[in-house]
């Protein structure tokens, strides 16, 4: 395997700029190998994968981390995103083609770090450029195995080394350095709030994720049986570590008996009692209103036991009621301890859910029959992701209509992020006529 790890910042910089430059001499068709090279050797790993960050980070679980992960192997859009746009007239022909930007800095997050490394590589390389990973410091030896698997699926593809390379070591001021490199031309930031910082103050073009408190609403017309499993199975998938799943609950008075029974008929141990709601909020939140990292990613069943809360029977996921002031709820909590808040109409819901979500623009769902229930909370919301009638899963391609990805582009408006995003369109106009109508 040829070696994809570098230990200076100077060197990797060097070998991902020659590689850029020769990698966008390859064609489509080139690239388009190149991307099933990769799909190809990192299939049989997925498993392994799954189990070594659940090792390295201590958060999340195996089986969830390894269906996130073959859903970035198998449905990350490849060359077919880059679409091109043809204008023609009496007088000639514009072109509009998605071009390559070159050399690719990416910030890696340490909640689904293989995941979002494939996915973001896929694009990458479909979209023509060479990359520089910079995992976060709790998924460093996964990335660096990944990073190496793929270059040198690469390299055995297309005969070029360095297109995808990482560093020795995973530190802030290597990031850093390579953010403001001067041969360095995308910074695509899918990491904590100070990377994301030193990204947009690195006088680069960037595509930066933002912070996220998605909330769902629940109404009195929805069908309450298939929403309370959704919505379970949105929060509880990977101990609630995706930045997209529900981490607020807000619900109708008319359906909030239903729902709760239903909930407790999907693994869910619901919190009313104030005495337990005060044991949970005691370990989940700091004394300086700090979410404790220390259970980011842990098990609903871990949570209770830290909080001294026995139960008969094993847990997906844990619901407290709470009003809409709670830390539960204004903290995002990336834990299987979810808040819901009762509300007396649809109305509220939506005026909660806009305060909840805090402005953010992130993810949202919402459960109900009524369409213009439907239309008025996709509209109001205006989150990057919006799921109707489903698990949040689907927001980033958990179905069979959508495309996967892992880095939802709150900060910088993309969005989620695919290809295409990893581009620069390029204008070529044509005299002339060579309009065919």
């Amino acid at each position: 395997m040829i070696s994809s790890i570098y230990s200076s910042v100077t060197a990797a910089v060097s070998a991902a700029k020659t590689a850029s430059i020769r990698y966008a001499e390859l064609t489509l068709n080139e690239r388009r190998e190149v991307v099933e090279a990769v799909r190809a050797a990192l299939r049989p790993m997925a498993a392994e994968l799954a189990a070594l960050t659940v090792a390295e980070t201590c958060m999340g679980n195996e089986a969830d981390k390894t269906e996130k992960i073959r859903l970035a192997i198998e449905k990350t859009p490849g060359v077919e995103d880059l679409i091109s746009e043809i204008n023609t007239g009496d007088h000639g022909m514009t072109l509009y083609e998605l071009a390559p930007v070159g050399v690719v800095c990416a910030v890696l997050p340490s909640t689904s770090p293989c995941a979002t490394l494939i996915n973001n590589t896929i694009g990458m390389l479909a979209a023509g450029n060479s990359v520089i990973h910079c995992p976060h410091p709790r998924a460093l030896r996964v990335s660096q195995l990944v990073t190496a698997v793929i270059s040198n699926a690469v390299f055995t593809t297309c005969n070029i080394p360095d297109i995808v390379v990482t560093l020795h070591e995973s530190l802030m001021g290597y990031t850093k350095e390579i953010m403001s490199h001067p041969d360095v031309d995308l910074v695509v930031c899918t990491g904590c709030a100070d990377s994301l910082n030193q990204a947009m103050a690195s006088g680069k073009r960037v595509i930066a994720a933002g912070p996220a408190n998605p909330v769902t609403i629940v109404d009195e017309t929805a069908d309450i049986r298939q929403a309370a499993y959704d919505i379970v199975r949105g929060a509880a998938f990977d101990h609630n570590l995706m930045c997209t799943s529900e981490k607020c609950m807000i619900v109708t008075e008319q359906a909030a008996d239903a729902f709760i029974y239903q909930l407790l008929k999907n693994g869910v141990y619901y919190v009313k009692n104030e005495e337990e709601i005060q044991k949970l909020l005691k370990v989940a939140v700091t004394e300086d209103l700090m979410v404790n990292k220390k259970l980011e990613g842990k098990s609903a069943d871990k949570i209770l036991a830290s909080a001294g809360i026995s139960c008969s029977s094993p847990v997906k996921l844990i619901v407290a009621e709470t009003d809409k002031t709670h830390p539960f709820v204004t903290l995002e909590l990336l834990m299987p301890l979810v808040p819901l808040i009762k509300v007396s109409d649809f109305d509220e819901a939506l005026e909660t859910a806009l305060e909840v979500e805090q402005g953010l623009k992130h993810t949202a769902t919402i459960h109900s029959q009524c369409i213009g229930h439907l239309s008025r909370a996709a509209k109001k919301m205006q989150t990057s992701v919006f799921v109707k009638n489903g698990p949040s899963l689907l927001g980033v391609g958990f179905d069979l209509e959508g495309h996967a990805s892992f880095t939802v582009a709150t900060t910088t408006g993309e969005g989620t992020v695919t290809a295409r995003h990893f581009t620069r369109r390029r204008r070529c106009t044509l005299t002339d006529g060579f309009a065919l109508r």
